[in-house]
């Protein structure tokens, strides 16, 4: 094979452990061979594909949405090698450089379908230059009815570990997170065996109370799926899911900063009590995100999508049509967060959670080139994935 650099100068680079003026990064095939200032930029050879960016853009590391259902059209859901790709091209113009196919409560047998499409697409269509689909969130079906959301309540079914072993070999142990209820009967169980098993378990569509939750976190939670939605809010008399998962700090909350689905003001809260540590930004996208209004299926349910709100017949908010640039524009407009924080909120903590930060989640040497180039608006111009060119808008 032959090897292929790019370097990529001028622009402001927010590097792991450093923010480097007028830096640049060389990238050998897939991987960042070299950081640095641009005075001691490395000689250029002929072989060498150089990108010369503006002084005022930034170079930061590429996006990790471990919450995404669909975009474009397609949906994990559809249990189709071609919605998968339609997702990994698109994905990189908000600057997504890998994500979680989420999956959605129905029927044993639809999600099976979905988890070995998905392992399939793992083991033999992952692309460099588009976003790397780094393995499945289960979103359901083992949450709580009282709060299912746009989840369908006829296949919401209990924790079952027996099922859950037997989803995870169709997976090919492709499983990376579960959203649970963990106050539902075995709940606890799954969470310790989810644990165990070095998959993330998430509380989220769950109704615990304060105590249940803290139950859980000793068995083994240490993720919120996006907080404050499908979920027992705060009361002054029981701080409910919202508030135990605030309060401790070994859980990451997800969070889809869209202004819709958590008011700014909750955003800030939020962001006060967690602290950039504490926040995963996600989409929580459904088949819609670029498409615009109409009318679509999430797992089974007719969606209806207005303006940037993606509701039920009956009102009831599900998913959104969100790209992960916006949010981290939201984030640093309704929190007065830096772009620091962001990147550790939609880069540094998702990798975390996944146990990847030695390939992903930062611009470090040795890591996976996964670079997204920023506009003095922050926009994303231009994005690489695994080293090669996923997206550019002309800069």
């Amino acid at each position: 094979m032959k090897t292929k650099r790019i370097l990529v100068t001028n622009a402001t680079v927010y590097a792991e452990d450093k923010i480097i003026d007028k830096g640049y990064v060389l990238v050998e095939n897939s991987k960042i061979l070299d950081i640095g200032s641009i005075q001691s930029l490395p000689r250029l050879h002929d072989d060498m594909e150089l990108v010369e960016l503006d002084e005022s853009y930034k170079l930061i590391p590429g996006f990790i949405d471990l919450h995404i259902h669909g975009a474009a059209g397609a949906d994990t859901m559809d249990a189709t090698l071609e919605a998968l790709k339609t997702m990994a091209k698109i994905l990189p113009q908000e600057g997504t450089t890998s994500f979680l196919a989420t999956t959605m409560t129905t029927s044993p047998e639809d999600i099976e379908k979905a988890l070995k499409n998905a392992a399939n697409y793992i083991q033999h269509e992952n692309s460099f230059g588009e976003a790397e689909l780094l393995g499945v969130h289960l979103e359901g079906p083992f949450i709580s009815p009282k709060r299912a959301g746009a989840q369908h309540p006829g296949h919401i079914i209990a924790p079952d570990i027996e099922l859950f072993k037997k989803w995870q070999e169709i997976a090919a142990g492709y499983i990376r997170l579960v959203t649970l209820a963990p106050e539902q009967e075995n709940g606890l169980e799954l969470t310790k065996y989810l644990r165990d098993s070095g998959v993330v378990a998430s509380i989220g569509h769950s109704d615990a109370t304060y105590k249940e939750v803290v139950a859980a976190i000793d068995a083994g939670i240490t993720h919120a799926t996006h907080l404050f939605n499908g979920m027992r809010g705060i009361h002054h008399r029981e701080p409910g899911v919202a508030g135990a998962v605030l309060m401790h700090d070994e859980v990451k909350c997800e969070m889809i900063v869209d202004g819709i689905h958590v008011g700014p003001e909750m955003v800030r809260f939020a962001y006060r009590n967690k602290g950039a540590n504490g926040i995963v930004l996600i989409t929580d996208a459904m088949r819609a995100k670029c498409l615009g209004a109409g009318t679509y299926d999430l797992g089974g349910q007719e969606v209806t999508v207005d303006g940037e709100r993606a509701t039920l017949k009956d009102g009831t908010l599900a998913g959104s049509i969100l790209k992960l640039k916006d949010a981290m524009k939201n984030m640093m407009s309704f929190a007065g967060c830096s772009l620091e924080d962001v990147i550790r909120m939609a880069a540094w903590n998702p990798a975390k959670q996944l146990q990847i930060l030695d390939r992903k989640g930062s611009i470090q040497k040795g890591k996976d080139a996964d670079l997204v180039v920023l506009n003095e608006e922050y926009d994303v111009v231009m994005t690489f994935c695994r080293g090669e060119l996923a997206y550019s808008r002309g800069i």
